[in-house]
């Protein structure tokens, strides 16, 4: 592991007080309070501090339920320099599924609304200064326990060790133009409890920047918030680039004319969002891809320079990518270091992506099962394809495959025909269990507002662009989708 960060993941608030004690580092709207980054580094102290006098121990886990904003941010980085091991959970967690997280992780101790723990107070700092506390662990020890989304079964803690989130960081750093530098002011309205919104957070203290933080997206208090405050990065979802393009384009070249950079993650951008967002601001968003267990940037559009429809880019520097088989058989031979470009031609098949690079987790909670292999690829469990340009296309989870006579169909394929329809906001496909052919394709469909869809035409126009076993035997209509705090489609309750 020689070359791999060693530090505790708090460091870079010390290193952002000694360097620029007075630049701004927080600007938390909702709370209406601005911290320097000298007054995160002695919140953080005093956090840090709270939680030993309570009896913290090495490794022992503090839950942490705040909204995006001051609090959180000192928070976390007081439960890493004090040696704990964060334990983020959604504010909107439900009441069984918050005993269930707090159990499964063991946490004692826990900042915000919590029941069966210690809750500590989270002012932000005290009126007496403390004694500065030296970091407690780093490289290997494990800083966060991050629960996934469950996309693909029940929820598990994704162990993620101070090394994997600053090698992360560090490399986000390494591209060009970097998503975050020293002058920038970062809009973070994602919540802190999914990996990238604390990405944003990470990025944020390692260059000294200045995040903005907003606890909730709303189209019109964020663009005033862009407007007042300068932003110049804004790091989003797609729902919210889609939000946004309602506004028009005078009021978005208003708020948004400090911008240089967009970038959205966590779920597919729509081309024809992609596309209206440059037509009414000039401004390109660049997409990314990961995964809670990969810390979670894995590639970017960045990488190539170019906001490919599609697309979610290349490995960003010191990330390997390859698709493999069920069995973890390499498909096309394998990657060079930092190039998958090489290896895959344009007819490149289609397999399940796989992942190395010092980002990586170091297994599930709590005995680090089914982490990387002994090479250290992880599979990540989305199913892809490369282009000749060596940029990754994602096709979709393997466990949302439907297989209608022992053909493959995969949902985002049928989706995309369907949301070519103008009447059509949004549409999941789901497999549904038939007699004869072991699973039939299922679409649920949102209507534009005031526009009507027929069942018929739907099913017209999907067979005169797909394969007979993918046109939908089942349509039905919904006024709105389910979806993660991330924007990120839930399928699983949409196939009864």
């Amino acid at each position: 592991m020689d070359g791999l960060p060693t530090g505790n993941l708090a460091d870079p608030v010390a290193e952002a007080s000694a360097k620029v004690p007075l630049h701004a580092a927080l600007i938390d709207a909702s709370a209406s309070v601005s911290l320097t980054w000298r007054q995160v580094d002695a919140a953080v102290d005093a956090c840090a501090r709270g939680l030993l006098d309570a009896g913290l121990r090495p490794g022992d886990r503090v839950a942490l339920r705040l909204p995006t904003g001051a609090a959180f941010a000192v928070a976390v980085f007081g439960i890493l320099r004090a040696g704990g091991v964060a334990v983020p959970i959604g504010t909107d967690a439900a009441p069984r599924e918050l005993e269930r997280l707090i159990a499964h992780s063991g946490a004692t101790l826990g900042f915000g609304d919590l029941p069966g723990v210690t809750v500590l107070d989270h002012a932000l700092g005290s009126a007496d200064p403390v004694e500065p506390v030296e970091p407690i662990g780093g490289g290997e020890d494990l800083a966060v326990i991050a629960y996934t989304s469950g996309t693909g079964g029940e929820p598990r803690g994704a162990m993620l060790s101070h090394r994997a989130l600053l090698a992360n960081a560090a490399q986000l750093a390494r591209l060009r133009p970097a998503p975050v530098t020293a002058t920038d002011r970062v809009l973070l309205s994602i919540p802190m409890s999914h990996a990238y919104g604390l990405s944003g957070l990470w990025q944020v203290a390692a260059t000294g920047a200045t995040a903005v933080l907003v606890d909730r997206f709303a189209v019109d208090p964020v663009l005033e918030l862009c407007e007042r405050h300068r932003v110049t990065v804004f790091i989003g979802v797609p729902a919210m680039y889609t939000a946004l393009t309602a506004a028009g384009a005078d009021r978005l070249g208003e708020a948004l004319a400090t911008l240089r950079l967009c970038t959205s993650g966590a779920a597919p951008l729509d081309a024809r969002t992609l596309a209206l967002f440059r037509a009414e601001t000039g401004l390109s968003v660049f997409e990314g891809y990961g995964l809670t267990e990969t810390g979670p940037v894995l590639t970017s559009t960045l990488v190539g320079g170019l906001a490919k429809p599609g697309s979610v880019g290349r490995p960003i520097p010191g990330v390997r990518i390859r698709l493999v088989d069920s069995d973890g058989t390499p498909i096309g031979g394998a990657p060079d270091d930092e190039s998958i470009a090489v290896d895959y031609a344009d007819d490149a098949d289609t397999g399940l992506v796989a992942a190395q690079g010092p980002n990586l987790f170091s297994g599930y909670w709590p005995d680090g099962a089914h982490g990387p292999d002994a090479e250290g690829w992880f599979r990540t469990g989305d199913v892809g394809y490369l282009d000749a340009d060596g940029d990754l296309h994602l096709v979709d989870r393997a466990g949302d495959l439907i297989i209608v006579n022992g053909f493959n169909v995969y949902p985002h394929e049928v989706e995309q025909v369907v949301a070519e329809l103008p009447s059509v906001a949004e549409v999941a496909a789901v497999g549904v269990p038939d007699e004869r052919a072991g699973e039939r394709v299922k679409v649920v469909v949102v209507p534009r507002p005031g526009e009507a869809v027929d069942e018929d035409a739907v099913r017209a126009h999907c067979a005169e662009r797909l394969a007979r076993f993918k046109v939908p035997a089942v349509v039905e209509f919904a006024e709105g989708l389910p979806h993660s705090v991330t924007g990120k489609l839930r399928r699983a309750g949409l196939r009864g």
